[in-house]
């Protein structure tokens, strides 16, 4: 069975390094994930599968999320809504999905939400938030940020938060690309 345009890989037919990629995404997101994760099959949705496609990249990936997901100085708020950003500046609709419900619970309002899905700025945002935000869109739309925009979210986060910025950008519109190119589709809602 497909997904989308590659195998829909089952548990019982992973090799070893499919294996460890599968546990792996599973120990990430625990026994309820916050999105469909697997199908009653078990097998994954959204960019996972791919990676258990492609296990040699897979693993790698696996790793920069759990970096990007647990191992920045950048606040929760500010990671969702940068993966928001991205997810609306490149229609990923899996993105969105497993996303707008971290948001949710990581302080984000239903309006502030709303607006990052019509690509304008919520007029609750603080200093801090629209810093990152605009820094977020100008790589998104430039692949590079003004002096200004870049120390405006330096300002806020620091260099090492500046570098993490730019690492979450590149690897949820890499995943964007991936599902996009792959015509992964949707889980059940």
């Amino acid at each position: 069975m497909h997904h989308g345009r590659i195998h829909w890989y089952a548990p019982d037919e992973l090799g070893p390094e499919q294996r460890a990629i599968y546990d792996g995404v599973l120990a990430k997101y625990g026994s309820e994930p916050p999105f469909a994760l697997f199908d009653e099959r078990g097998r994954l949705h959204g960019p996972f599968n791919a990676m258990l496609a492609a296990p040699g990249v897979g693993a790698a990936l696996q790793r920069l999320s759990a970096a990007v997901g647990a191992h920045t100085s950048l606040p929760e708020r500010v990671r969702e809504l940068v993966i928001l950003t991205v997810a609306a500046a490149r229609d990923s609709a899996f993105e969105w999905s497993a996303h707008r419900r971290l948001a949710a619970g990581a302080g984000l309002a239903e309006d502030e939400i709303a607006a990052l899905s019509i690509g304008t700025a919520p007029e609750s945002f603080g200093p801090a938030d629209r810093a990152a935000l605009d820094f977020a869109r100008a790589l998104l739309h430039d692949r590079d940020a003004s002096d200004a925009c870049h120390g405006r979210a330096a300002e806020h986060f620091g260099e090492a938060g500046v570098v993490e910025l730019v690492t979450l950008v590149g690897y949820y519109d890499m995943l964007a690309t991936l599902m996009r190119a792959l015509r992964v589709p949707l889980p059940p809602e």
